[in-house]
């Protein structure tokens, strides 16, 4: 079910009246309804894989049971290893088996050996990536010590399934969402109000930005040897925004409609292209997998501390691996060499934990310093996210190639561009005037009356139907 489709504006109100007026004060109700309903919203798309959902969830809690009762160290190894098995076992066979299958072969090619290995017709779970590495916190932390396992399997089944986050994240955490489920949860009207609001701007960035950046950069990246570097660059800086609109509506969507729930999710973006460097830019994006990573992958490593090898290797090892997690095609493993790339020299020079603070706080334009590294970070970023956007390690290079050009310097072709430009520009003055909050229409025009706040609420909900003409997936259910 997607977010952007009419059976989710029914789905949604009906979930919501039974939640706070038939189950009112009944949390474990609640938690059932939590369910059954995020079963129905997953089921949506294909019923044959809530059998991976349900399987996965008694795999963790099970072993999480096992975990807290046992102090044998070997033992719990044993556990912990099962469960990282299990999961990453789905996540082989159903997203990687095919890719690691061709190269196998086209290795063997490339040596004078031919071999056939059947491959197999696979459909990707939606979310597999998400829900694989929620569950595998749980099992990780309390593994660790640093939370307790719950004997209340429904509440465990609610933490996995939650439908607002189920499909494309944020991951959370088990020590952040898992101990919610279990309190008694009380409507507050602000925070279902402030839900509502988060709702309408993810729609927002997701059905009037992201969906019409998409109509010019599928055209011009699935032309794109029809087209000159001017007209590339253009399709690459569509792109940038669509991905973002995209993923990050379905973040606020996902925030917006767990407050309506009474649930508190973490922040997933933070106004990423407002960064200073790559640094900053990934304490930006996708915070719930950066954060993920740094603490189960990055900092076991090591870290940032060792010889200056050890520190390269654990950031090539924490990008190439968020590469890998976000596709089986080698475009997305350069994508996280070329943002390691871009990382390593602020690593060498001490300079990655420089820019933790907002850009230009307290002030309405920023000092040229701080455009040009904005400038500079997001053009790097516009680099990077051709090879994302590729189908393949070919057209990358050539599309690349193309931009740096003679043709570069040539009028690009724009028709049906404009619209989709103003909207953009329209889009980030609005990000720049709310970047100090934790999304960007949060409090805006708080300072003027009730009217004038509802007549621009008003002005978003017009926009988005006025652009809604047919439901579009999100990138990210793709993996």
């Amino acid at each position: 079910m997607l977010f952007n489709s009419i059976e989710f504006a029914f789905f949604l109100p009906i979930v919501f009246f039974i939640y706070w007026f038939l189950y009112k004060n009944k949390t474990k109700y609640q938690n059932i309804l939590i369910v059954v309903t995020s079963y129905v919203f997953y089921g949506w798309w294909d019923w044959r894989f809530l059998s991976l959902i349900a399987f996965s969830t008694c795999v963790d809690y099970l072993i999480g049971v096992s975990l807290g009762g046992q102090n044998n160290e070997r033992k719990r190894k044993v556990f912990l290893y099962v469960s990282v098995l299990v999961n990453l076992g789905f996540l082989g066979v159903f997203k990687y088996y095919n890719f690691f299958i061709d190269n196998f072969m086209s290795a063997f090619t490339f040596f004078g050996t031919k071999i056939n290995v059947t491959s197999l017709n696979i459909i990707l779970p939606v979310g597999i990536s998400f829900y694989t590495f929620q569950t595998l916190s749980y099992t990780i932390d309390v593994y660790k010590h640093n939370l307790k396992p719950t004997k209340d399997f429904i509440a465990f089944s609610a933490f996995v399934s939650f439908f607002p986050q189920l499909v494309a994240g944020p991951i959370e955490r088990a020590t952040n969402l898992l101990p919610q489920f279990y309190e008694k949860r009380k409507f507050e009207y602000t925070k279902a109000v402030d839900g509502l609001r988060q709702i309408l701007w993810g729609l927002f960035k997701k059905i009037v930005i992201a969906d019409n950046a998409a109509v010019v950069a599928n055209q011009i990246f699935n032309s794109s040897s029809e087209y000159s570097g001017s007209t590339l660059i253009l399709g690459a800086f569509f792109f940038t925004f669509q991905i973002y609109g995209d993923f990050s509506g379905y973040s606020d969507i996902a925030i917006g409609t767990s407050r309506l729930l009474g649930f508190d999710l973490k922040q997933n973006f933070s106004f990423p292209y407002f960064s200073r460097d790559i640094a900053e830019f990934w304490r930006r994006w996708h915070i719930s997998l950066s954060t993920w990573f740094r603490d189960y992958v990055y900092i076991p490593l090591g870290g940032s501390r060792g010889s200056t090898w050890a520190k390269t290797r654990n950031i090539f090892v924490i990008f190439l691996v968020s590469g890998f997690w976000h596709g089986a095609n080698w475009t997305f493993i350069v994508w996280g060499a070329l943002n390691a790339f871009y990382f390593l020299p602020l690593m060498f020079l001490n300079k990655n934990r420089v820019n933790t603070d907002i850009v230009a706080k307290g002030k309405s334009i920023p000092s040229f310093k701080e455009v040009m590294s904005m400038s500079l970070t997001f053009s790097l970023t516009v680099v990077a996210w051709i090879f994302f956007r590729a189908n393949n390690l070919d057209q990358a290079i050539t599309y690349i190639n193309e931009i740096f050009s003679m043709s570069t310097f040539s009028m690009p072709y724009y028709s049906g561009m404009l619209t989709p430009m103003l909207l953009i520009i329209f889009f980030m003055i609005i990000e720049w005037f709310g970047r100090e909050n934790k999304y960007a229409i949060e409090k805006l025009f708080f300072r003027y009356n009730f009217s004038i706040r509802w007549i621009t609420y008003l002005v978003f909900i017009i926009m988005i139907f006025l652009n809604n003409n047919e439901s579009q997936q999100f990138i990210y259910f793709q993996f």
